[in-house]
Formats: C-alpha cells, sequence, structure tokens
C-alpha cells in the first residue's frame, strides 16, 4: 500500500485517508485550545448554571460574548460536542435540544473540588507551549530539555525567578493531587488503608502545597506527615497538628521516616539523577517495614486501551520537552529500583494511567 502511494499508481482512497490522517494530526491542537476557549468563556458553568439542557440561543446569552461573535458559538459547540466535552439532549417540553455536561466538563467547573481547569490552563500557556516549537533545534544540540533551548534555564529554575509559571504549575499539581486523593482515600479505602495504615511517619517529598500529605493526614490522623520541598514553594504555607512544611533539596537528602512518598517527582529526572533520589530515600527510611511509596505512571500497564496509552505517551513526550525525563514501563522501573539498592517492589494499577508502587527496601513480599 504504501508503494502505492508513492510511485503514482495509488488507490484514490487510501490517498484521501491517508491525507485525512495527517490533517488530523496536524489540527490535533484544535481541541485544546477550543477547550481552553470554552473554559475562559465560562461554557461548563453556563450550562450547569442553567439546571437543565440548555438551547443554543440561551446559551449565546448566558456567555459574555460580543453580539458580531454570537454566530461563531455554534461552530465552537460543534467541535467540543464532537470531542465528546459536551453533548446534546433532549428538551422535555418539546423538541428542541438543547446542551449538557459529559463526565469530563463535570471536571471542568469552578465549583467542583476535583476541577482540573487549572492543570490545563497551565499545560496550555504560550510559556510552556513555546518549547515545542523548538523541539527540532534541540535534538540538534546538546541541551537537556527543549525548554531550556527556549528559556536558557531549567522549567524549576524558571518558575523560581517567575512566580506566574511557579503559580501556575503549583496549582496544576494541586487540582491533579485532590482528585488522585480523592481517589486513593475515598474510593479505594482498602488500598489506601493497605498502604497507609499502621505508618508513624510519613514525608511527601516535592510535596509542592501539600494536598496529597494533607488528605493523608486527615484520613490517618495518628500519622505524622512533613512535606519537603524547595524554600520558594513551601514559603508561607501553615502546617497543622501532625502536618509539618520543611525547606529542603531532596538530592542533598530527606527526612528520616517511616516511609517516603513521591508522587509524580521520578517522571521529572533522568535515570541517573532518579538512583541518585532514591538512594536518599532508602537512606532516610527508619525502621522494620518501612517503604517507599510512589505515585506514577507504568507505560504499557492499559493493555487495549487506547486513549490510556495515548495519554502515557504524550505525558512522556511533555516530560522529555519541558524537563530531562520519561515516563517509564515495568523494566525501566525495576532497573532504577535495583540500581537504588532496594530489594522488592509491587505495582497497584487503581489509578488508571498511574498506579501505585511501594517499594522495599529489603525483600519482604
Amino acid at each position: 500500500m504504501i508503494n502505492n502511494l508513492v510511485d503514482g499508481s495509488h488507490d484514490a482512497k487510501l490517498l484521501l485517508e491517508a491525507q485525512a490522517h495527517v490533517w488530523n494530526h496536524i489540527f490535533k491542537f484544535i481541541n485544546s485550545m477550543s477547550l481552553k476557549c470554552a473554559i475562559q468563556l465560562g461554557i461548563p458553568d453556563a450550562i450547569h448554571n442553567h439546571g437543565k439542557p440548555i438551547t443554543l440561543p440561551g446559551l449565546i446569552s448566558a456567555l459574555p460574548v460580543h453580539p458580531a461573535k454570537a454566530r461563531c458559538v455554534p461552530r465552537l459547540m460543534r467541535i467540543l460536542v464532537h470531542s465528546a466535552f459536551f453533548a446534546r439532549a433532549k428538551l422535555s417540553e418539546n423538541d428542541q435540544e438543547g446542551f449538557v455536561l459529559t463526565n469530563a466538563s463535570h471536571l471542568l467547573l469552578k465549583d467542583n473540588p476535583l476541577c482540573v481547569t487549572s492543570f490545563l490552563m497551565a499545560m496550555l500557556d504560550p510559556i510552556l507551549t513555546a518549547p515545542w516549537h523548538y523541539m527540532s533545534t534541540w535534538f540538534l544540540n546538546n541541551d537537556p530539555s527543549p525548554f531550556g533551548t527556549t528559556y536558557g534555564m531549567t522549567l524549576w529554575d524558571y518558575a523560581g525567578h517567575e512566580p506566574k509559571i511557579n503559580n501556575l504549575f503549583n496549582e496544576a499539581m494541586a487540582s491533579d493531587a485532590r482528585l488522585v486523593m480523592s481517589v486513593v482515600i475515598n474510593e479505594c479505602k482498602g488500598i489506601s488503608k493497605g498502604v497507609f495504615e499502621g505508618l508513624k511517619s510519613l514525608v511527601d517529598v516535592g510535596g509542592e502545597t501539600g494536598i496529597v500529605a494533607k488528605a493523608i493526614a486527615q484520613a490517618f490522623p495518628h500519622l505524622d506527615c512533613f512535606v519537603i520541598d524547595l524554600p520558594h514553594v513551601v514559603a508561607g504555607l501553615q502546617g497543622t497538628d501532625n502536618l509539618k512544611y520543611v525547606r529542603g533539596d531532596m538530592f542533598d537528602g530527606v527526612l528520616p521516616v517511616d516511609t517516603i512518598l513521591l508522587k509524580w517527582i521520578l517522571h521529572d529526572w533522568s535515570d541517573e539523577e532518579c538512583v541518585k533520589i532514591l538512594k536518599r530515600c532508602k537512606e532516610a527510611i527508619k525502621g522494620k517495614g518501612g517503604k517507599l511509596i510512589i505515585i506514577g505512571m507504568v507505560i504499557g500497564n492499559q493493555k487495549g486501551n487506547n486513549d490510556s496509552i495515548e495519554a502515557q505517551f504524550f505525558f512522556d513526550m511533555l516530560m522529555m520537552v519541558l524537563v530531562m525525563g520519561q515516563e517509564r514501563n515495568e523494566k525501566e522501573w525495576a532497573t532504577l529500583f535495583s540500581d537504588a539498592g532496594f530489594s522488592d517492589y509491587k505495582i497497584i494499577p487503581i489509578l488508571d494511567l498511574r498506579s501505585i508502587i511501594k517499594v522495599y527496601p529489603s525483600s519482604t513480599i
């Protein structure tokens, strides 16, 4: 088939299908930018606040759009319905149709405690999208990341000097932490007890504003929790009776505790740096039964689920472009653990795209 498309004796249907495939991937950014626009206009909340399916004229009147742009709203909604962020439903009183939310757009509501809009707004901010235009340049030089090629510094250094990107990044990670911990603590109580119950102390390394540690501290009040992160991240944050914030750098050392938590940390770093972090963690684990808990992706653990597999690949590319890390498969994780001196690990695939990985300093499984 490929030769037919190249030598001129091609099949017209195959040729047009190939063109459509290329076009779909060229314009894939339109989905994300259209969704960003919908959030900025307040479309999810306008539909939700209406309390029932909202007609197109009703939606337009509820939005702050200029009258001259009202005719473009149907086109925006058409692409967002096609990408399953909104749906159409019959109005009960007549044959008219109205727009309703889907499971995905419920996560875009401002008042939803699990709202993910801050993650979207951060990832689609021009500061973080610009490095994608320099990816091919980066392949030709010795820079650590396309972000470094673009700005001449790492993402972490940039965030340390630029409050806007630091706040965007912290809010994005906090929104993800709230959703993940809601699943771990509320929906998977049996598993969370097996992971956290019986522990005396835990440190969330690189825990940022402490959303994860707060959820654990509230669910397990007997557990002394600590959050360690860079000074500009934890500055001004107030702890509680069983939650404390500590300024520090995970490359220099980790507070000695029973259990260490790394949520979405190791994918930011190269294999060599991951081994350094893991060794610091192993040194800090005290007492018999201590362990390391990792919340992260295990590439390939979603066989048959194309959407999840693609999302994992997207995140792997995101790590390559913005930082110096990668998402890893089980074999790659196992190599890191072994190189850092850990003996055993167990993967618990309860978070769809991500898993909980329990890692043990000595053989306990």
